[in-house]
């Protein structure tokens, strides 16, 4: 079965959705934090956690599974030498949310994403 297999589409195209989340995953983990709307940083968030989750597992499966997530080499180095051994014994909650306040032009929420320092 399917159920709750769903996901938000966030008004874009398969391949537009996908180039999007994989370009903000790089920003965030070279930068270690970053604003955007709520439900985009919901969905950073969830792909954040699933792929530090791949990397800590660190098979050579799951870095080939990383790389089509992680289409930057300097992301990708940043993530498995200096993010993995931060949160080796941790079971999740890589990176937290907070509402920030709410943008001028169309009065979207924002909310900033950081990975946390543990």
């Amino acid at each position: 079965m399917r159920h709750r297999k769903g996901r938000k589409k966030l008004g874009r195209t398969t391949s537009h959705r996908q180039s999007m989340v994989s370009n903000m995953l790089i920003s965030f983990i070279k930068a270690g934090r970053v604003e955007t709307t709520e439900v985009k940083s919901k969905f950073l968030k969830q792909e954040f956690e699933k792929t530090m989750s791949l990397a800590i597992r660190g098979e050579t499966a799951d870095y080939r599974e990383i790389l089509t997530r992680v289409k930057d080499r300097e992301a990708f180095k940043m993530l498995t030498r200096k993010l993995v051994p931060r949160f080796k014994e941790k079971q999740g909650g890589y990176c937290r949310i907070i509402k920030t306040r709410q943008r001028r032009g169309d009065a979207a929420p924002m909310a900033l994403v950081e990975i946390l320092n543990e």
